[in-house]
């Protein structure tokens, strides 16, 4: 079918075929292997900052506590200048899995929306990602605290 513009419709058959063309092959062992390393370097990083925060003299959960935050900042401070996309480019899920990926979810739904204001733009928008896993991880927490309950005093 011909259109004013002289741009024809595609048959669904021709279209796929044109995509496929068009898309690269991804090689999924290396798309892995990426993953598993990036991920792993980030978990490992984490690892070694808790073990200086404990050899330092802070008692194990104030360690774990100061490690997460530490690096929810980094991850938040990369997601501001960019870099921690050029990372999650190559590392993939393996950004993502860690507490950094979370971090960079709130930190990029914040950036993207700066220019829109304090109010209407950041504060909006920045829960736009977060929000589900807080009220989704909060109701599941009450769930299994309930049952929890249940288990010991009832059953």
């Amino acid at each position: 079918m011909i259109h004013s513009q002289g741009a024809r419709e595609l048959a669904p058959q021709a279209y796929a075929a044109m995509v496929a063309r068009a898309s690269r092959r991804t090689d999924v062992s290396m798309t892995v292997l990426k993953a598993f390393l990036i991920g792993g370097s980030i978990c490992t990083a984490g690892e070694l900052l808790r073990q200086i925060l404990l050899q330092s003299g802070l008692e194990q959960d104030a360690a774990s506590a100061w490690t997460s935050v530490i690096l929810v900042f980094i991850a938040a401070l990369l997601t501001g200048t960019g870099l921690y996309q050029k990372l999650a480019k190559h590392g993939g899920a393996g950004t993502l899995v860690p507490v950094t990926g979370f971090a960079n979810a709130v930190a990029a739904a914040a950036v993207e929306a700066k220019t829109e204001g304090y109010v209407t733009g950041i504060g909006t928008k920045i829960f736009t990602i977060a929000g589900p896993v807080i009220l989704y991880g909060t109701a599941a927490s009450v769930v299994y605290g309930l049952l929890y309950y249940l288990w010991l005093h009832i059953i």
